[in-house]
């Protein structure tokens, strides 16, 4: 197995906005991605991007990817990575592909000096909390995810009620 590891650039836009729908599928939220290989191409042309991407190549085809940006622990007073995505093909899972893009996000991390690299896991998707579970990375049962969008991240942001 030839397999390299690399950051993309706004010339993998078309190969992450499928990665981006393969994985979106897989979770049953096709409907849910706006991503274009368009805006995926602008906003890895900003400086500083607002993400990162490795892609994961074998045999010069593009199998896999993840998707990570930078976050702040105000407990330790540092920055870490967040990764939003990471995605291999069907037809190569198991080969330590995924692992290997872990890894290079560990080895980023590190080098960067981050405290942690944290992602989050779907509670049906069994296979992926197994592999996590085999790197030992522990999850954070303790904690809620909650998001604000659309509708109601509008009305927040754009409420003028005072507040006591």
């Amino acid at each position: 197995m030839s397999l390299q590891i690399r950051f993309a650039t706004p010339d993998d836009a078309v190969v992450i906005d499928r990665f981006i729908r393969e994985l979106a599928t897989f979770e049953r939220a096709l409907s849910s991605v706006e991503s274009t290989p368009e805006r995926l191409r602008s906003q890895l042309s900003q400086d500083p991007p607002p993400f990162e991407c490795l892609i994961a190549i074998q045999n010069d085809q593009p199998v896999g990817f993840a998707v990570f940006y930078s976050t702040y622990s105000t407990w330790a007073a540092t920055p870490g990575l967040h990764l939003e995505d990471l995605y291999v093909t069907p037809a190569e899972r198991g080969q330590g592909i995924g692992r290997a893009l872990l890894q290079e996000l560990a080895k980023i991390t590190c080098e960067r000096g981050y405290a942690r690299l944290e992602w989050a896991v779907l509670d049906w998707n069994q296979p992926a909390i197994d592999f996590y579970n085999d790197l030992d990375a522990q999850p954070l049962n303790d904690w809620i995810v909650y998001r604000l969008s659309g509708k109601s991240l509008s009305q927040l942001g754009t409420d003028t009620k005072e507040t006591a």
